[in-house]
């Protein structure tokens, strides 16, 4: 990527076209309008709460596929969850998440066949990388581009599956891979008025192998997609970054602030994105 002359510019077109947050790790996300950041950097109410097993370990899609099964609405007005099970005829059941959480433990517990303990943390959540606890990000033409490598999957799976917070409409597949740079050297823009810090391209685990609601595997998803990654990485992308071709979506840090000013911060639908130091092209 190449520098440009002038101290800071709109990337035209580049605008937030998406969020999602995941109330309870794991489980489905929620599309909102508009998100507040708390005062640590996180986004307000995302992987606010976890599941731990019976051995005090997450319980997640890397650790346990039946999780893929489990159904969930969340109504974040009222701070509530409606759980069910993918195509099983039990009822679903509806629990305040701050004033049932015995018995959203114990409905987990019943499903898992184990004991399961539900951990919460508000300032920052249970972000994957807790080096970069900001939103994950990835472009809608990304989205496109990488579904096309697998036949009968849409952009929304493959969306799903990912579970980034934050989609950007771009103007090319892959453009946002110029949002980090060399190792310990973040590349700071804007979304709106909030201060990012692009970190490294993600790592994916086992999780995007599996359909996203039966967790199913994919054949050869991984080879397939290390295949192509490899072979589109863009001219753009720092591949001193790439120690494997298993990478995509962007990790991201947001500099925490006095708890006082954590009102002042939102990303918004339509936000645009700008970079510090030069204009995107």
């Amino acid at each position: 990527m190449q520098p440009g002359s002038q101290s800071v510019g709109v990337a035209l077109g580049v605008r937030l076209a998406r969020i999602t947050i995941f109330p309870i790790k794991s489980l489905d996300g929620v599309s909102v309008d508009r998100v507040r950041l708390t005062a640590a950097g996180a986004l307000a109410g995302d992987r606010e709460f976890a599941l731990l097993d019976a051995q005090g370990n997450w319980l997640n899609g890397k650790r346990n596929a039946a999780i893929h099964r489990i159904r969930s609405t969340f109504d974040l007005d009222q701070r509530s969850v409606t759980l069910w099970v993918q195509d099983d005829a039990i009822a679903p059941a509806t629990f305040a998440l701050d004033g049932d959480r015995t018995d959203l433990a114990a409905w987990f517990s019943d499903y898992f066949r184990q004991p399961i303990t539900i951990i919460q943390n508000v300032a920052l959540g249970f972000p994957d990388d807790p080096k970069s606890w900001g939103p994950t990000l990835i472009g809608t033409a990304t989205l496109n581009t990488v579904a096309h490598w697998f036949e009968g999957m849409s952009a929304a799976e493959l969306s799903r599956r990912l579970r980034t917070n934050l989609d950007l409409d771009v103007p090319e597949p892959f453009w946002e891979e110029q949002l980090y740079s060399l190792a310990n050297q973040p590349v700071p823009f804007r979304i709106g008025a909030v201060e990012l810090l692009g970190t490294n391209p993600c790592q994916r685990c086992i999780v995007p192998t599996r359909h996203s609601q039966t967790g199913e595997s994919l054949p050869q998803f991984q080879k397939t997609f290390i295949a192509h990654r490899q072979a589109s990485l863009p001219t753009w992308a720092e591949r001193s970054r790439f120690n494997h071709f298993y990478r995509l979506a962007i990790n991201t840090q947001i500099p925490p602030i006095a708890d006082d000013r954590a009102g002042d911060r939102w990303l918004a639908l339509g936000d645009p994105l700008t970079l510090a130091h030069y204009p995107v092209v």
